[in-house]
């Protein structure tokens, strides 16, 4: 006797494809232009192995040499380097008990599949968070850092908080290529004081129906998750972040769409049910790479198949090997 099963309310390839789509969708990072889609990742995450090896060659820089009937011209090189990205493996599960929909009269299945895009794209936000303060604790970062902060309350100036004047000295951190920086993304506190200065521009967006932040031109971003720390007497420590066009690449893999043997759904959306329990579990699986351009992931402390928030929180597996004005990304340490 044919019967409806979860399966067919929730069609797992569907589902996946929703949740990818939604997840970029609802980013703040990808909205403004630091996440760039990259159909090249997408091929890559696609493909076996834990880390991606990205060899370029580097620019050519000997200096000019002369003409002379007395000397020979001193042969020069061309150099070269690699990034490496790391690949996430991420899963989540979600359960849903029998009495929690007839007792509430709602579908708490169907408000998990509404809700996944914007936890998957808080849970990519994090990471990129995470991958921002790993990097910047690196000293190949430091051409990129303006740290212009007070540790304490008696030492805070103009010139140790984000206001018009500090934010073109944290631009010049890439020189001529300044004009590359698009978005800027800053904790609500530092939002806040700049609007208080009358620093922030609200625009319409294409549609008209949304007002969005502007600071010198460039997006912002409002994150309450971006670092603060307390300073070393008293106050508080900021950091802000510029970025420019595609400063993450982000490449998904679309996981195995043939039914799982045994089970039910399929390799990225998996339903089963624990009938003693009355419950319905639907699993996540995510394959993905999501990489700050031209620094290397090094994973010279990664216990696991994949990077936790904390390894990529560590200074120790990141390496600029880009030029600095090359990496579309420079941090600002600051007070409020």
């Amino acid at each position: 006797m044919a019967k409806t099963a979860v399966a067919d309310i929730i069609i797992p390839t569907q589902f996946e494809q929703y949740a990818i789509e939604r997840t970029a969708e609802l980013a703040q990072f990808g909205q403004c232009g630091i996440v760039e889609a990259s159909p090249e990742f997408d091929v890559i995450a696609s493909e076996g192995g834990r880390e991606v090896k990205m060899p370029f060659w580097k620019d050519l820089t000997a200096t000019r040499q002369l003409l002379s009937d007395s000397a020979s011209l001193t042969v020069n090189k061309i150099t070269s380097d690699q990034d490496i990205a790391r690949i996430h493996n991420d899963a989540q599960v979600w359960s849903v008990n029998h009495l929690s929909k007839v007792i509430s009269g709602d579908d708490p299945m169907q408000a998990i599949v509404d809700l996944v895009g914007e936890y998957w794209a808080r849970t990519d936000e994090g990471l990129i968070v995470s991958s921002l303060k790993g990097m910047f604790a690196a000293g190949s970062m430091s051409g990129n850092l303006l740290a212009i902060h007070s540790e304490s309350v008696a030492g805070t100036t103009t010139a140790t908080r984000l206001n018009g004047a500090t934010f073109v000295d944290a631009c010049a951190k890439l020189g001529d290529r300044s004009d590359r920086l698009t978005a800027v993304a800053m904790h609500s506190a530092t939002e806040a004081a700049l609007r208080k200065l009358d620093l922030i521009d609200f625009i319409p967006d294409s549609e008209g129906k949304t007002q969005l932040r502007i600071f010198q031109g460039r997006r912002v971003v409002v994150d309450d998750n971006l670092p603060t720390r307390a300073g070393t007497t008293d106050g508080t420590v900021y950091t802000t972040y510029l970025f420019g066009q595609g400063a993450f690449a982000k490449g998904s893999c679309k996981l195995d769409s043939a039914p799982l043997q045994g089970g039910m759904g399929t390799e990225g959306v998996e339903l089963a049910r624990v009938p003693l329990d009355s419950d319905t579990v639907l699993i996540n699986r995510r394959r993905y790479i999501l990489h700050p351009r031209g620094v290397k992931f090094t994973s010279a402390s990664v216990a696991g198949d994949s990077p936790t928030n904390a390894e990529l929180e560590t200074a120790a597996n990141w390496t600029r090997v880009w030029e600095n004005k090359n990496v579309r990304i420079v941090a600002v340490t600051h007070n409020l």
